[in-house]
């Protein structure tokens, strides 16, 4: 089994990556439709949200993956400064897109489930509103990325900037438990869930698919930055000659 530091060299990086990116991506792919399809077909309505609730299927992965993106931006970020390991700040900047998709996706299918939970698409509530400021934090981050790449920077202003992100994770967490919010709260926790286990089997399936989806997509913009980066140089070479 490699260590972090031998997998932090590209070459190695990239032996590994290429044959692991489809695994990782068709058997997300599986467990995601086998979750939505049982979730579609194999479950009953809630008996306050009714068919609604078969969103929670694509929102609560969408939101962990939203959260969980901006985490390993910042771990990332912090191994870059302290390590120096360039594939650190590749795997940040890999990041950034898939985790602001999810962070999207996450908006727009609580925005689906709100209207006829709640009567109205929107509404300026702590959960809602946090998770939106992750959004444009997420899209700071990748306008400044590409802004720090261009200038030809060292990479740690984006990484400061991806540390000091991470202050809206607690946020969005327990702002249901901070604010009197609209958004219910804590629904599944690591020992308990007040969900019913008839609606809420399916969702392990869909989260893990999600989960290996992100880790391909993550995989492939990093070989494609990679490859960028190496291209550059060879150009940048042959100018010089």
């Amino acid at each position: 089994m490699p260590s972090l530091h031998a997998l932090a060299n590209p070459a190695r990086f990239l032996k590994i990556a290429r044959p692991l990116t489809p695994v990782l991506w068709w058997l997300g792919v599986a467990l995601v439709l086998v979750g939505c399809w049982a979730g579609l077909t194999r479950t009953p309505a809630d008996y306050l949200q009714g068919e609604s609730v078969r969103i929670m299927y694509v929102h609560v992965p969408a939101a962990w993956l939203g959260m969980g993106g901006w985490t390993g931006i910042a771990l990332s970020s912090i191994v870059f400064l302290v390590w120096r390991h360039p594939l650190a700040q590749v795997a940040a900047r890999a990041i950034a897109v898939p985790g602001a998709t999810f962070a999207a996706l996450c908006l727009v299918t609580g925005a689906i489930w709100g209207r006829p939970t709640w009567g109205t698409w929107w509404q300026w509530d702590g959960r809602l509103t946090s998770m939106l400021l992750l959004l444009f934090v997420y899209l700071g981050y990748i306008a400044l990325a590409n802004a720090d790449r261009d200038r030809g920077g060292d990479g740690r202003i984006p990484a400061l900037y991806g540390i000091a992100g991470t202050v809206l994770l607690p946020i969005i967490r327990y702002s249901v438990v901070w604010w009197n919010t609209l958004h219910q709260g804590a629904s599944i926790g690591l020992t308990r869930s007040s969900i019913d286990s008839a609606i809420l089997w399916p969702l392990p399936f869909t989260v893990a698919g999600f989960s290996l989806m992100f880790a391909a997509i993550v995989l492939m913009r990093m070989r494609a930055l990679l490859a960028h980066a190496k291209a550059e140089a060879r150009m940048r070479r042959k100018a010089a000659t």
